[in-house]
């Protein structure tokens, strides 16, 4: 018999699913995990704060497909890092986190850093639990797995009492979960159900399908163009905070609007669809609802009206779009699938002209450079923080790859999503764009990106602003009562990055800006580009100006 340690059973069992890179900031009591990956070959990347960590963990399994694995210290440590679990969430991102927890012998009593960790991270997590033994540490973490990434993908949080990691097994390696316990199950759309889905969109003039969050991560996004492909139906994936004004959507409110049935497959109709209400959708629009949640269908339901709702099911959104497509013949209104295709891709034909000379850099002339960088590699990540320059980036750049802040509409991820990025593609060249109140939040991490050799870009909007308040401010109360959310002008975050290490270039005018993201290419540094750039507001596309140019 083998003799292991609860903390051996946990990391061996990581080690057997093929979960071997761990996104972490040490603590008491996690160290006896730390020492377990040394046999186990776990791969811990060290960051410098726990919020880091858990959005690192969150990238990976969106870019991946595999359930990310964040591991943080008990009390403060697990406090820190609850706040990143919301965006996870929000994203649908099948992910874990491990946090160190006093030990139970000990509750009660006033242990070191005891707190009530599960409870505090149940409100962001799919489930929350604290480890009862050393014995079923292997069948915790593959049930953490197994649920992060079954029905609505989602983050799932895991307790580690210090001496349930400590104790020792005599029979330790019976107690190792198998790969195959990290499988999660599938809830398909039974035939029937795919037969009259597609009857009620070939029986729509206009019809529309819309994706929640999970279908927009890489392992997954290819059966979207599948869908659309087999369907000749448009099949669009919302992720965006901005929801219908999503600005990577274009003039979609327009067509949006148009629809007569819109079938929603694991979208939620919440506040990003104004809760499916008119004007956003035609008051006689109808409704087909798919969604792996029982709870979330019928709270769907209940917004739209039961009414308008042609038919409802209970399956996995992947696996409903997979049957759907293997099941479609082509719609007959090619003409329905060209409108909405044009509104999407619709921008301003006066962005085209925008030239700020040696002005202060619009955001247009600083997507056009960074989607020629991005257009270099078939592998390319584009990363998109939230506030205003966020909107602008993302209505003016596109990628192979994307991670954004999601419908959580969080900021301050970008830096630790683009090193997560590079290191699940190390080879492809990754681009963060983030305003400089965002870049604030993890600029240390910059330290960790340096330490592991990760030469990620990031883009930072400086226009000396929390922008997205000021703007909320102006609009709402006038310019004489906008006051603070400035930041101080010119703060030089490219000069910080360089003392740490990286690579750092100041930009004044949009002629510099190529030379400098070529110089940044060039460095094999993690880099930090410091852009001064016009204070706007995001982008907006109205449907009238798409209709117009169409």
């Amino acid at each position: 018999m083998t003799t292991l340690r609860g903390a051996d059973i946990l990391a061996r069992s990581l080690a057997q699913a093929g979960l071997k890179r761990i996104f972490s900031l040490s603590g008491n009591h996690i160290m006896p995990v730390y020492d377990a990956a040394i046999e186990a070959k776990l791969a811990i990347t060290h960051v410098r704060y726990e919020g880091a960590a858990v959005h690192m963990a969150d990238a990976w399994s969106r870019l991946t497909g595999e359930p990310g694995i964040a591991m943080l210290t008990g009390g403060p440590g697990h406090a820190n890092g609850i706040g990143a679990l919301y965006t996870a969430l929000a994203s649908e991102s099948p992910m874990v986190l491990l946090s160190g927890h006093a030990p139970l012998n000990e509750l009660g009593r006033g242990s070191f850093q005891e707190m009530r960790q599960a409870d505090m991270a149940a409100p962001v997590v799919k489930v929350s639990w604290t480890a009862a033994s050393a014995e079923t540490l292997g069948a915790d973490i593959a049930r953490a797995c197994r649920i992060a990434r079954s029905g609505r993908p989602g983050p799932v949080h895991l307790s580690l009492p210090f001496d349930v990691l400590e104790a020792k097994v005599a029979d330790g390696e019976k107690h190792l979960a198998a790969a195959a316990d990290f499988a999660a199950p599938v809830n398909p759309l039974p035939q029937q159900a795919v037969q009259t889905m597609l009857a009620l969109i070939g029986g729509a003039a206009r019809p529309l399908i819309l994706l929640g969050p999970s279908m927009s991560q890489v392992p997954v996004a290819g059966l979207r163009r599948k869908l659309a492909e087999a369907a000749g139906v448009p099949v669009l994936c919302m992720e965006s905070p901005r929801g219908v004004n999503d600005p990577a959507l274009g003039a979609f409110a327009g067509v949006l609007a148009q629809a007569d049935l819109v079938v929603l497959l694991g979208k939620q109709p919440d506040f990003t669809l104004r809760f499916g209400k008119a004007p956003v959708l035609a008051a006689d629009c109808r409704f087909a609802v798919i969604d792996p949640e029982a709870e979330v269908l019928q709270r769907s339901l209940n917004n739209i009206g039961v009414a308008r709702v042609a038919f409802s099911a209970q399956a996995d959104t992947a696996a409903a779009v997979q049957a759907l497509a293997a099941a479609a013949q082509p719609h007959p209104a090619t003409a329905w699938m060209q409108q909405v295709a044009h509104a999407v891709v619709f921008r301003p034909e006066t962005w085209r002209a925008i030239d700020s000379g040696n002005g202060m850099v619009h955001p247009v002339e600083l997507g056009r450079a960074v989607q020629a960088v991005l257009d270099t590699s078939p592998d390319a990540v584009f990363v998109a923080d939230g506030g205003e320059i966020g909107q602008w980036a993302q209505a003016c750049i596109s990628a192979p790859a994307r991670v954004i802040n999601g419908t959580g509409g969080s900021i301050g991820s970008g830096v630790p999503f683009a090193f997560a990025a590079r290191m699940a593609r190390p080879q492809a060249p990754v681009v963060a764009v983030m305003g400089d109140g965002a870049f604030g939040f993890h600029l240390m991490e910059f330290d960790t990106a340096v330490r592991d050799g990760v030469p990620m870009i990031v883009v930072v909007g400086n226009d000396s602003c929390w922008n997205a308040e000021h703007q909320i401010q102006l609009r709402s109360y006038g310019k004489e009562r906008a006051h603070g959310c400035e930041l101080r002008e010119g703060t030089r975050y490219d000069l910080a990055v360089a003392a740490l290490g990286g690579h750092g270039e100041w930009v004044t005018r949009a002629a510099d800006l190529q030379p400098a993201l070529q110089r940044a290419l060039a460095s094999g540094k993690p880099a930090c580009i410091n852009v001064m750039i016009q204070r706007l507001p995001a982008p907006t596309v109205t449907a009238g100006a798409a209709a117009a140019a169409h």
